[in-house]
C-alpha cells in the first residue's frame, strides 16, 4: 500500500485534511473516523493517523474530490469546539506505528510508556552537577560499548571500516570508552591548534564581520515571535513560525514513525547532543550565508564532536567548551565570535519550538544524505532525531533553551591560551608601531640635515676659495723670486698631464695610472 501525501490545517470548529490521491478511483473510497483515530483507503493508498485532538462524527463532516488536483478534502468536526490541535505540521508522529500481530506483546511499552511519560513532566534541573560513568575492570569485560541516538547503538563500525576514517576521527570506536574518547579528542584539538591561524583572523577579521552580518530565516521568525508575545504578554503555541517545503514534508512522510525508550539519563545526553548538533549547523549556515557547498557536510560533522567523537556530554558547559575549542582547530574561519553567534542562533531555534528544530534537523538529513558516506550519520543520529523531536514536548525545549542562554562561555574557558595569545600578538604589534613611527620621525628630520651640510659645505667651499686665493699671491711672489724652479715645475707638469699610450694602444690618464700604482 502507498501512503500518500497528506497535510492538515484546523479552525476552531474543524479539523481538515487534505489527501493527494491522483492516481485513484474517487467512487472507491473509504473514510474511518473516531476519536484520535483515522484511516482512509482508495486503491491503492491507504493512510492511518493518530491525532493530537478528538474528533466527533455528528453529520457536520464534509468531504469532497478534486479531479484536477487529484485531492481528497475532508472536514471532520472537533469534539470540543474551539480546541487547539497541537503538532499538525508533525506529519510523522501523526502516522500510526504500526502494531504488533503477536498474540503476547515482546515489549510492554505500554506501561514503559507510561512511565517515561511521568518522568517527562518532572521538572529537570540542566545545571545540575554530574560524574561522568567510570569503566571498571569488570564492567569493561561485560560492557559492549554503544553511541548514536540514546546510545542505542553498537557494533555499527565493525562492518564499516573501510567508510570509518571518512566519517568520524576516532578508531574502532566499539572497542573505546567514553572517558578515553574524551582524552583522545582533548589531544587531537591540542595538537591541531594553530596560533598563527588564530591571530591571523583575530587582527585580520574583514571576512569574519563580513558573514556576522547574514541573518538566517530563523532571525526574523524569533522576532516576529517576541513581537507578539510582547503584544499579549502571553505564549503564542498557535502561531505558526515555521513553515516546511514540500520537499521536507516528503522526507517528514518517509520516515518510520517509532517509539525511543529511553530512561533518564538517556534522555539528557540526547538533549545535550541535540545542543552540540545545532551550534554546529549554525555555524555551517552562518559562515557559508545559507548556501550549501562540497564543505556543509564536513563542518557539521566536524564541527560536532557528537557526530565525529561519538562524544557523550554530561553539562551544557561541556557542550559550549568542545564546540569552542573545535571551531578554533578545524574550519577555516577561526573566531571566538563565531562561537558566540552559534550559540545565540542555537537558543533562538530552540525559543522557536520543535518545528523549528525539525526544519534544521531536516536540512542536516539532507546534507549527509547527498554526501557519501556521511549518510550514515543520519541512520546513526539525525533520522531517530528526526522523529524524536516531534513528539517532544514544547516546555521541555523552552527550559533547554532557557539554560543555554543563561550559559557562559568565554576564552579561558577554551582551555587554549587564547587570552595569553592575543596579549603577546598585541605587545608584538604595538613595539612594531613603535619602530615604524620612529622610523617616520628619522626620514622626517633627514632634510633639515641635508640643508645643514650643505651650508657647511658651501662655508668650507667660500674658505677654501680664499686659502686658494692667498696661495695664489704667495706663488706669484716666490715665481719672482725663483724663476728657475717654477719654470721646470712648469715644464714637469705639463708631462704629467700628457697622455700616456701603453703598450696596447690604449689611451690612459696619468691620474689613472698613478692611483693604480699607489692602490
Amino acid at each position: 500500500m502507498i501512503t500518500p501525501a497528506f497535510e492538515l490545517s484546523q479552525d476552531p470548529d474543524f479539523l481538515t485534511i487534505i489527501i493527494k490521491i491522483p492516481y485513484a478511483r474517487a467512487s472507491e473510497f473509504d473514510v474511518y473516523f473516531e476519536g484520535e483515530d483515522f484511516k482512509f483507503y482508495a486503491k491503492p493508498y491507504f493512510l492511518r493517523l493518530t491525532l493530537p485532538g478528538r474528533i466527533v462524527e455528528d453529520g457536520r463532516e464534509k468531504a469532497s474530490y478534486n479531479t484536477d488536483k487529484g485531492t481528497f478534502t475532508i472536514q471532520l468536526p472537533k469534539e470540543i469546539p474551539g480546541q487547539y490541535f497541537e503538532g499538525l505540521d508533525m506529519l510523522t508522529s501523526l502516522l500510526a506505528p504500526k502494531k504488533l500481530r503477536a498474540a503476547k506483546p515482546l515489549v510492554e511499552e505500554i506501561a514503559a510508556s507510561a512511565q517515561l511519560s511521568e518522568e517527562e513532566e518532572e521538572e529537570f534541573d540542566w545545571e545540575i552537577e554530574q560524574t561522568p560513568y567510570k569503566e571498571t575492570a569488570e564492567s569493561t569485560l561485560q560492557q559492549q560499548y554503544c553511541y548514536g541516538f540514546g546510545n542505542l547503538r553498537s557494533a555499527v563500525f565493525q562492518r564499516l571500516q573501510d567508510e570509518l576514517s571518512d566519517v568520524i576521527d576516532i578508531k574502532d570506536p566499539d572497542r573505546v570508552p567514553v572517558d578515553e574518547r574524551r582524552r583522545k579528542r582533548l589531544a587531537a584539538e591540542a595538537a591541531k591548534f594553530d596560533p598563527d591561524h588564530y591571530l591571523a583572523d583575530f587582527f585580520e577579521d574583514e571576512a569574519i564581520q563580513h558573514v556576522l552580518k547574514y541573518k538566517p530565516w530563523w532571525v526574523d521568525a524569533h522576532k516576529k515571535k517576541m513581537a507578539l508575545q510582547e503584544e499579549s504578554h502571553q505564549e503564542h503555541d498557535r502561531q505558526t513560525f515555521v513553515v516546511f517545503s514540500e520537499e521536507e514534508r516528503e522526507q517528514l512522510r518517509k520516515f518510520k514513525n517509532k517509539s525511543h525508550l529511553l530512561d533518564k539519563r538517556a534522555r539528557h545526553h540526547v538533549y545535550l547532543s541535540l545542543i552540540d548538533i545545532l551550534l554546529a549547523y549554525c555555524y555551517e549556515i552562518c559562515v557559508n550565508e545559507g548556501d550549501k557547498n562540497v564543505e556543509s557536510s564536513w563542518n557539521v560533522r566536524k564541527l560536532s564532536a557528537t557526530l565525529c567523537w561519538l562524544e557523550s556530554f554530561t553539562s551544557i558547559h561541556d557542550v559550549l567548551v568542545s564546540f569552542g575549542r573545535r571551531v578554533l582547530c578545524y574550519p577555516l574561519h577561526r573566531h571566538f565570535r563565531l562561537v558566540t553567534r552559534a550559540i545565540d542562533d542555537a537558543v533562538m531555534i530552540l525559543q522557536l519550538g520543535k518545528g523549528a528544530v525539525l526544519k534544521c534537523l531536516l536540512d542536516i538529513h539532507k546534507i549527509f544524505r547527498e554526501n557519501d558516506p556521511s549518510y550514515i550519520l543520519n541512520d546513526l543520529f539525525i533520522t531517530d532525531y528526526c522523529v524524536w523531536i516531534q513528539k517532544t514536548k514544547s516546555k521541555k525545549l523552552a527550559a533547554l533553551a532557557e539554560s543555554l542562554q543563561k550559559a557562559t562561555l568565554t576564552k579561558s574557558h577554551i582551555g587554549l591560551e587564547l587570552e595569553e595569545l592575543e596579549a603577546a600578538a598585541v605587545l608584538v604589534q604595538e613595539e612594531e608601531s613603535k619602530l615604524k613611527a620612529a622610523g617616520t620621525v628619522s626620514k622626517q628630520q633627514l632634510p633639515s640635515s641635508e640643508s645643514e651640510t650643505s651650508d657647511s659645505e658651501e662655508s668650507s667651499s667660500t674658505s677654501s676659495s680664499e686659502t686658494e686665493g692667498s696661495d695664489s699671491d704667495e706663488r706669484e711672489s716666490s715665481t719672482s723670486e725663483d724663476g728657475k724652479i717654477n719654470s721646470l715645475q712648469g715644464a714637469l707638469q705639463e708631462e704629467r698631464t700628457a697622455p700616456l699610450i701603453d703598450c696596447n694602444g690604449l689611451r690612459q690618464d696619468t691620474n689613472t695610472s698613478m692611483f693604480e700604482t699607489a692602490f
